[in-house]
């Protein structure tokens, strides 16, 4: 393979490799020990960092595509939302959590949906940005758990944050479909 074959698929693969990081931190949550959280969560801190670099290489090396573009929010749901599963399974989350960042997101891609069909772009906006953040931040914190006597309350910590996350999904949805309202009236 040569360095401009490499440098083509690189962003893909590394897209690709959040989703295959999934069945491996979803391993490493099953046991729900500490020394097994710590390493879920450090797979997932490094699965997580990949949606920063996937972009960043498609951008450097000029190889941006519309199915980088679908890809990517895909790979973070797949990511985000496997793991919110497991974290629900273990009675660290509640319900109410998992369902609205689910209703979010089904939202929102039906919303692109219908922007894609209307050729239309919607920019990301501000509350998205800082809802995957939060997300990125509490998930990790949620799996390790309490770390009594060490950290203590660290769990509650990350489920507070997690909230936050909540509230921004709620709030980046509605700035979305009034981004396509706004987009469409244009």
């Amino acid at each position: 393979m040569t360095a401009t074959e490499f440098q083509k698929k690189l962003p893909m693969r590394i897209t690709l490799s959040r989703i295959f990081m999934v069945p491996i931190i979803v391993a490493f949550m099953w046991p729900n020990t500490l020394f097994w959280n710590i390493f879920a969560a450090v797979c997932f801190i490094l699965a997580s960092i990949t949606d920063y670099y996937d972009g960043y290489y498609a951008r450097k090396f000029d190889v941006v595509s519309n199915f980088g573009k679908f890809m990517d929010p895909i790979a973070d749901k797949i990511l985000v939302t496997s793991v919110l599963a497991m974290l629900l399974a273990q009675g660290k989350i509640d319900a109410w959590m998992v369902i609205i960042i689910l209703a979010r997101d089904n939202f929102i891609g039906g919303i692109r949906s219908v922007a894609a069909a209307d050729q239309i772009i919607i920019a990301a906006k501000p509350a998205g940005k800082w809802k995957t953040a939060m997300q990125m931040v509490a998930i990790p914190i949620v799996i390790i758990g309490n770390m009594d006597p060490y950290l203590p309350y660290l769990d509650k910590i990350g489920y507070g944050v997690l909230w936050v996350s909540v509230i921004l999904s709620i709030t980046s949805g509605i700035e979305y479909y009034l981004g396509y309202l706004k987009s469409r009236k244009a």
